[in-house]
Formats: structure tokens, sequence, C-alpha cells
């Protein structure tokens, strides 16, 4: 049985607003899970950067980062952009058309533990973090 990681750890990794951002980020979070001994974490936690880094980058103007911490048996993984404004709630999952986009938050919370977002003018800076948190059990 592999070793589970019980330190509390973060990293931040800033991207530019480009869509090549997002396999960066997904490739970096692999590294990072399989260093910390986490990697059966890896295929959903990659879908869920994978769509909240598509948000931040796609959908905002701006620099962007992805946050990824682990503490108390619980990968957090969050995505800020400069754009205050909060995301679209999600749809159902079951409910979604089959078009291209409009899905992305409808993934991360079938697939999280639990998500939400917050504003980050309150830590004095500008836009929002959005967030989903995967319990690594």
């Amino acid at each position: 049985m592999p070793e589970i990681e019980t330190d509390a750890w973060e990293y931040t990794l800033y991207i530019p607003t480009d869509p090549v951002a997002v396999p960066v980020c997904r490739r970096t979070l692999r590294l990072i899970l399989t260093l910390h001994h986490l990697p059966h974490l890896t295929e959903t936690a990659e879908l869920l950067v994978s769509e909240l880094v598509s948000n931040a980058v796609l959908h905002t103007k701006g620099p962007a980062a992805l946050r990824i911490r682990y503490r108390d048996g619980v990968l957090q993984i969050g995505a800020w952009d400069c754009d205050p404004q909060p995301p679209e709630p999600p749809g159902k999952f079951d409910q979604l058309t089959d078009s291209e986009s409009g899905r992305g938050f409808a993934i991360v919370r079938a697939c999280s533990g639990t998500w939400g977002w917050q504003p980050m003018s309150r830590l004095g800076r500008l836009g929002k973090l959005v967030w989903c948190d995967l319990p690594a059990a």
C-alpha cells in the first residue's frame, strides 16, 4: 500500500492567460502528487485542474494562478484569476447538453468533495479564487 502524505504543503504556479497553460498545470500537478505519494488522486485531480484553469484562462483577461494545497487529508485545487465576478453556478450534471462549453463547474461539483469561490478583495488582492476539495482517502 502506498504511503499517504501527512504533512501540509502548498504550491502556487502563476500562469499566462493562454490555453497552453492548461496542460502545463496538469503536468505540474501530476509531478507534485507523485512526489508527495498521492498518485492515486492524479486522474480526478487532473480533470479538476483542467476545468478550473480553463475557466481562469479562457474567460478572463490578465494573470492567473493554480494553487495546490494539501492539509488534513484533503487536496485543495484552486484557480485564481483577476476577474472579481463570481463563476456561473453549475447546472445539474445529468441535465447538461452535448455542447462543448458550460459543463466545467458541473464536472467540478460532481467529481470533488466540495467546491466554492471567494473574492480576493477581502484579502486586499484582485480577482477571485475558485477552488475544490478532493479527499485523499
